[in-house]
């Protein structure tokens, strides 16, 4: 199936940070992004949250990842946000409280086709005793 998802891809960058390393940081979770340096902060689009989805069923947190998703749904939007010291090792961690001295990549997830609930049970889809299963 075809999927049609905008993404949007945030993250400071500190003065005690180097761009680079936070632009790879969003490379290894978001490998086709490009991100560019605009006011303080990297940007960067993507159309898949493919390699992501590799990375939730890897480290099998696919039921967690389903709970952010919802978690911060608007309409055919979601939006979440990583840890970036986790990212610059390849690694899905969630911030889910303050993102501390590094800070956090923020996710704006866009999906117009699909339906987003179709899309979410694609990128993570539901689990029973930790496997995933179709509907």
């Amino acid at each position: 199936m075809n999927y049609s998802v905008d993404v949007e891809i945030t993250a400071p960058v500190y003065g005690t940070e180097v761009e680079e390393r936070v632009a790879a940081a969003i490379q290894e979770l978001f490998p086709n992004a490009a991100p560019e340096s605009r006011n303080g902060e990297l940007h960067a689009t993507v159309h898949d949250l493919e390699h992501l989805s590799e990375l939730l069923h890897r480290q099998e947190i696919l039921d967690t990842a389903r709970s952010v998703f919802f978690g911060n749904r608007r309409g055919d939007a979601f939006s979440f946000r990583l840890k970036k010291a986790a990212a610059t090792q390849g690694v899905v961690n969630f911030e889910l409280e303050d993102a501390g001295e590094l800070g956090a990549i923020a996710v704006s997830v866009r999906v117009t086709d699909p339906a987003l609930d179709e899309y979410v049970d694609y990128v993570a889809p539901r689990t029973a005793d930790g496997t995933p299963v179709e509907d």
